[in-house]
């Protein structure tokens, strides 16, 4: 008795750790020695290692091919058809499994539709990627980035919402921001 869901028409391979409540719809592999975490969510079309690691509560929309290499934290966000690479000049006759880039995107991170991640790239905390951008560079914790390639536009909270800055503090429920040598800083807000 499994203690997560798998539509009958995905592949589990042998293995594989799932965490408790789960699932993966419709046409979905995921293979060997993959590890997922609890409450995630696997949209219809995906494929999901060898050899990956993806945390709690993570969302994971259709048609997404997530590479050996890949580490995903908690509660990220990853937007229909996005792509992760994970080798940098490949050739289809070379091969370069020994190359592949480590990819980390970090707790609460999102990731917009048909956005591209460039393999070797760290996303920070509760970034925001938005879509169709292509990221090629590392990002910082809440940076809202768009465009080819990808550029920041701004800062967003926990929220995901755009923060506005007076005297270079915003706040959301979550927190109260500042920005501190191009660096922004977050200090959460006591929940009652």
């Amino acid at each position: 008795m499994t203690s997560y869901f798998s539509h009958e028409s995905s592949y589990v391979d042998a293995g594989v750790e799932i965490g408790e409540n789960t699932k993966i719809w419709h046409f979905s592999h995921i293979l060997s020695n993959t590890k997922i975490g609890s409450n995630c969510s696997f949209g219809q079309n995906c494929v999901v290692g060898p050899k990956v690691v993806i945390g709690n509560g993570v969302k994971v929309q259709n048609n997404i091919s997530i590479y050996e290499g890949v580490e995903i934290e908690d509660d990220v966000f990853l937007g229909p058809s996005m792509v992760f690479t994970n080798v940098v000049n490949p050739r289809a006759f070379i091969v370069r499994k020994q190359e592949f880039k480590k990819t980390l995107l970090k707790k609460g991170c999102s990731i917009g539709a048909n956005a591209t991640i460039v393999c070797g790239v760290t996303i920070g905390e509760y970034a925001l990627i938005g879509s169709g951008a292509v990221v090629n560079k590392d990002v910082k914790p809440y940076a809202l980035m768009v465009g080819v390639p990808a550029r920041q536009i701004g800062w967003v909270g926990i929220s995901g919402n755009t923060l506005e800055f007076i005297d270079n503090r915003a706040e959301d429920a979550f927190a109260i921001y500042e920005i501190i040598d191009d660096t922004l800083k977050a200090t959460p807000k006591t929940r009652e």
